[in-house]
């Protein structure tokens, strides 16, 4: 019934920021599939008779490698999997399911943010038992196991039905199938104050979530519809599809500029929100605001207290380097500790275990708290509405009088997508270069004070991670950061952030590109970006 079947490595699977992610094609290459999750089981060790969590976002591909991850889990020795029906599990749910049954850890299936179909893109994470993504020593040790790997085991047995909640035996196995939308539902529930949300909404207040046709869907119905009373039809694109309805499920200006034009028109929605595909990331928008994410984080953590789950105050606050730095002063006027770290959510994972933070959060529409471990978009789009409910105001007006107290960060991103891996390799290469002559230089009326390739050591664990983004720091405050991203699946993303501080509230409604300009043009000038990428504007900005 258990067999061991001999098979070859690859060289390509090494694991980024989120687990594994390739195009369906490789996936669906003979034992691709098998050999990574066979990786991740032999670079684990007491796992015997415990349980495992998997689930994914319902992409393409994902029961195919559910049902095979299911029949590996038996053969390895694992006591019960608990899976999501239908195959689907968002990210901060399954987060989530480990946590609450005291899993040994998950594998997580999902590329995100990415667009699915037949062509496009799929992966596979592994989440430890804190219910967070694997830090890097598994990972380093998940890649080695793949380039020398030379077989995998796998129960002989029929699929299991994923589409019946109940429990099933697969080759001694327990596999049970779970609602993969209560335990986090009534998790949410404890920590927002849903009757003044309820109340709200029932006030006239118009919300509209727009799941992207991703996982995100059946929990914003439950939650937002049966739950908070708002109108049928308020959750959009809730169905969850294999190809996400041929959109590109990531929430941002361009992917869901219709909902961001529907909550700016006259007769619009007072409240707009999008997720993504594995709903762990969102997008924010109030009548005549579009909320940034950076905004986001510091909005929620110097409100925090406004919902019942937090009203204690906060341990501390986490951001990626990338993010601006607009919750570092929400940190100074609290009085509590502020982290920066690397990009990826596996890095806010031992400072959530120490109680150092409780609230973190990533530029790229990322924002969670120590309820799990991983970003939650529908968490963060409750929060507001929290906020919103308790102080009686709209997102513009949140905005604006938190400007005022705290000052503005404008703040930007431009992503050059699909950039030859080469190529981008060569910029970077070339900043390197530079960054020990650049202190000193002067590009139109801006300074550089500081450049370096950011480097972070772990407060919890002393663990060194290098080389995390180039950055170039002004006199004055403003700054550019380099970084290639680690989520993309083909040819590489260069993504550059620029950011200002301004403390003038007569200042605080300049549009952002025009506020950026000049840090833009210097960001040009140093990196060469239009010579390297061949591209001469930025693939989206937000």
């Amino acid at each position: 019934m258990i067999s061991t079947v001999a098979t070859k490595p690859y060289a390509d699977q090494m694991p980024g920021t989120s687990g594994l992610r390739k195009k369906v094609p490789v996936f669906q290459q003979e034992n691709y599939a098998e050999n990574f999750i066979q990786a991740i089981f032999d670079s684990l060790e007491g796992f015997e008779g415990k349980t495992l969590v998997i689930g994914g976002d319902g992409r393409y591909y994902n029961r195919e490698v559910i049902q095979v991850a299911l029949k590996m889990a038996a053969a390895n020795g694992f006591g019960k999997v608990m899976v999501g029906q239908g195959g689907i599990l968002s990210t901060p749910a399954a987060s989530h399911v480990i946590r609450k049954y005291g899993a040994f850890g998950g594998i997580v299936l999902s590329a995100s943010h990415n667009p699915g179909g037949p062509t496009e893109d799929f992966g596979i994470k592994y989440n430890i038992g804190n219910g967070g993504p694997a830090p890097e020593k598994i990972t380093d040790a998940i890649f080695a196991r793949t380039k020398v790997i030379d077989s995998y085991k796998i129960a002989d047995v029929a699929d299991i039905d994923l589409d019946t909640v109940g429990s099933f035996d697969l080759a001694g196995m327990t596999v049970e199938v779970i609602d993969p939308v209560t335990d986090y539902a009534d998790l949410m529930e404890t920590l927002f104050d849903f009757p003044a949300i309820r109340a709200l909404i029932a006030s006239g207040f118009r919300v509209v979530i727009d799941s992207m046709s991703a996982v995100t869907g059946p929990y914003a119905v439950e939650i937002l519809e049966k739950r908070l009373g708002a109108p049928a039809g308020s959750v959009r694109n809730e169905i969850p599809l294999p190809d996400f309805g041929h959109h590109h499920p990531d929430p941002n200006l361009v992917h869901a500029k219709e909902l961001y034009d529907d909550v700016m028109s006259v007769d619009g929605p007072d409240f707009g929100a999008a997720s993504d595909g594995d709903g762990d990331r969102n997008m924010i928008v109030g009548k005549g605001m579009f909320v940034t994410p950076s905004d986001s984080l510091a909005v929620i953590a110097a409100n925090a207290t406004c919902a019942p789950g937090y009203a204690k105050g906060i341990a501390g606050i986490a951001r990626s380097m990338p993010t601006s730095a607009a919750a570092d002063r929400v940190a100074e006027k609290l009085g509590i500790g502020m982290y920066e770290t690397p990009t990826g959510w596996k890095f806010f994972g031992n400072l959530m275990d120490a109680d150092k933070v409780t609230v973190c959060g990533e530029e790229s529409f990322g924002t969670g708290s120590a309820h799990v471990r991983e970003k939650d978009g529908l968490w963060a789009v409750l929060f507001w509405l929290n906020i919103i409910a308790a102080r009686k105001e709209g997102v513009k007006d949140i905005i604006l009088k938190h400007w005022a107290e705290y000052g503005r960060n404008y703040y930007s991103r431009h992503d050059y997508e699909g950039v030859d891996t080469d190529q981008a390799n060569a910029l970077v290469s070339a900043l390197r270069n530079k960054l020990s002559t650049l202190p000193g230089t002067q590009i139109g009326s801006l300074i550089v004070s500081e450049a370096d390739d950011f480097s972070y050591l772990d407060p919890v664990d002393q663990s060194v991670s290098r080389n995390q983004g180039i950055r170039i720091l002004f006199q004055g405050g403003s700054r550019i950061v380099f970084r290639l991203s680690g989520t993309g699946t083909s040819g590489a993303t260069l993504r550059l952030y620029v950011e200002r501080y301004e403390a003038d509230a007569a200042k605080h409604q300049i549009e952002t590109q025009k506020a950026l300009e000049d840090l833009i043009g210097a960001a040009e000038t140093i990196a060469e970006i239009r010579k390297f990428t061949g591209m001469n504007e930025p693939t989206v900005i937000t």
